[in-house]
């Protein structure tokens, strides 16, 4: 991933089960071309040791402040020089009250003190001790200090109890670090987007829908987030993971996405139409699943409402991005669109490179020209995408 390669992270290692997920997340920084720098605490190597992390990292694990390996023997100044972020996971309660109260007993917790660089933390603890008022007022004071929190999650624990508490998996935190260093060109816009097909309903069983995975739109969804937005996502019938800190709502049928899309319009800045809606649905619906005779079927359809249309054409429209998939003609079809429908951008590709699949290679058209990105993984296209509309909506401000 080319948001981490190249990224110097000090990573430190509190005491808790969760230790297992700092190696797996070791390997991934390092997979992904960062250089990574582990520091544990007495805790934290009781449960993964130092040799762990060497081996993983192909650097050495620091845990000792006296250690005479570092040239400086100031190992709490060294290390977090030239960091671009330190990463505390497993953060356990213990530590989390170090950070909000400025304490340095050992060596993690005195270079987070010394740092000059951006620190992020994921907890992980037992539910209660997550609850308990003193740790929620130390993650206020975090907050308030500008330190990012990650997580927790909620689910089963160690300790035989469910509830929150559990540090993120591994991909996850790797993926927001790698979200983390994302220019922030949406900062406080609030983009609502649509993903997926629809499932136009034939009867019990059957329906009329389409191809799309909702890949891109989750990828927009997710780059959305990482540029600074705030995110609300309304999903056709997809198995997309959602992603963290994306609000989500499940439709199925195009009319109801139509209802969502309508009852959230006014409130945001980008509206991105990305999925596939069906544009007919039957007009009527069996009430019993249909059964299968010698003689044709014919179907009666009807329109289905134009979404994209709909909120263009508001008296105060958000920012619209449109999309269009063809099968041919895709420069006439797609400035087509964006002209007719009076969109700032419209975002063209051929269903032939991307339709369900990891990669895509689109044209963004807008009133300037067209511009090509791609071939290229959808997540990249969605970031190239987020980065237009972050110089359009610059532009027009200025």
């Amino acid at each position: 991933m080319a948001e981490l390669s190249g990224r110097r992270l000090v990573l430190g290692v509190t005491g808790g089960i969760a230790a297992y997920k700092a190696a797996e997340l070791a390997r991934l920084l390092v997979k992904a071309g960062a250089e990574v720098h582990v520091v544990l605490t007495a805790a934290g190597a009781q449960f993964v040791t130092p040799v762990t992390f060497q081996a993983l990292t192909g650097n050495p694990a620091w845990s000792d402040p006296w250690d005479a390996r570092m040239p400086s023997n100031m190992a709490h100044i060294d290390l977090s020089r030239g960091a671009d972020a330190i990463v505390v996971a497993p953060a356990s309660a213990d530590f989390l009250a170090k950070l909000a109260h400025g304490l340095a007993d050992d060596l993690l917790s005195t270079l987070c003190l010394a740092r000059d660089c951006p620190l992020i933390v994921a907890p992980a603890m037992n539910r209660q001790m997550w609850q308990n008022p003193a740790t929620q007022r130390n993650k206020s004071q975090l907050l308030q200090d500008g330190v990012t929190i990650l997580g927790p999650a909620a689910g089963e624990q160690a300790c035989g109890e469910t509830g929150p508490g559990r540090m993120l998996e591994a991909a996850e935190i790797h993926d927001a670090l790698a979200g983390f260093f994302q220019p922030k060109v949406l900062a406080g816009r609030r983009v609502l987007l649509t993903a997926g097909p629809t499932f136009e309903a034939l009867d019990t069983v059957r329906g009329l829908t389409n191809l799309s995975s909702g890949k891109m739109g989750f990828a927009l969804a997710r780059a959305a987030r990482d540029a600074g937005a705030q995110v609300t996502l309304v999903s056709g019938p997809v198995a997309q993971p959602t992603p963290a800190g994306v609000t989500r709502i499940d439709v199925t049928s195009a009319l109801e996405m139509h209802a969502a899309v309508m009852q959230r319009a006014d409130a945001c800045d980008i509206f991105i139409g990305v999925a596939a809606v069906a544009d007919y649905r039957p007009q009527e619906r069996a009430n019993d699943k249909l059964k299968k005779d010698d003689k044709p079927l014919q179907v009666a359809l009807a329109p289905n409402p134009d979404i994209l249309a709909e909120v263009a054409a508001r008296p105060q429209p958000p920012f619209c991005v449109g999309f269009a998939a063809e099968s041919r003609d895709l420069e006439r079809y797609a400035e087509g669109k964006r002209q007719k429908k009076k969109l700032a951008l419209v975002v063209g590709n051929l269903v032939q490179d991307g339709l369900g699949g990891d990669g895509n290679a689109v044209i963004l058209f807008d009133e300037r020209g067209r511009h090509p990105l791609g071939p290229a993984p959808k997540l990249d296209i969605a970031r190239g995408i987020v980065a237009h509309i972050g110089q359009m909506l610059a532009g027009k401000e200025e």
